[in-house]
């Protein structure tokens, strides 16, 4: 079993320049064992942020290959697209129902690709319909003051303007997908 934990800590960034926060998170498994897939958090802060703030849009894929999602977590800005191409030789259906930004790209078979934007801050739950283990997660924000750590769970968010901030932590459960 495996508990995943949301963090949620305050942070203040001093003085009249933009700051680089940094650090490293650890997550426990069951038996206080270290988790062996820190990549898969995101890390942002919540506080003070406006126009100026908002991330330059992006274009990331998630592949699908036997069967899974791969990355298992992608974290980007609103008004981005990501891309699933079909590496399998047989069809699936990508689609989510996390509200606001439900969707649903149809079956399509080996060798094609479809997109979707997601224009709205939120988690979405990604899933296929043919292949109901298959899940993956996109984490929309709406700021640019994010990051996925490393391996190590070092993680950097540069340019942070300085007032209170609430730094959140998010993990995304395991799944079996074969």
């Amino acid at each position: 079993m495996r508990w995943v934990v949301g963090l949620v800590g305050l942070l203040s960034v001093a003085g009249w320049q933009a700051a680089r926060v940094n650090g490293r998170i650890a997550i426990l498994e069951k038996e206080n064992k270290a988790s062996p897939d820190l990549g898969d958090a995101v890390l942002y802060l919540e506080g003070p942020t406006g126009a100026a703030d908002r991330a330059p849009r992006v274009t990331v894929e998630i592949a699908i290959t036997d069967k899974v999602y791969a990355p298992h977590v992608v974290v980007v800005p609103a008004g981005s697209t990501v891309r699933f191409p079909n590496h399998d030789p047989f069809n699936h259906n990508v689609f989510s129902v996390s509200e606001p930004n439900t969707f649903d790209l149809g079956l399509y078979g080996r060798g094609e690709t479809k997109s979707h934007t997601f224009t709205q801050p939120g988690l979405v739950r990604v899933y296929c319909n043919v292949h109901p283990r298959m899940v993956a997660y996109v984490q929309v924000m709406a700021n640019r003051y994010y990051a996925q750590p490393g391996a190590d769970g070092s993680f950097s968010i540069d340019n942070v303007p300085p007032g209170r901030y609430r730094l959140h932590v998010w993990h995304a459960p395991t799944t079996s997908v074969k």
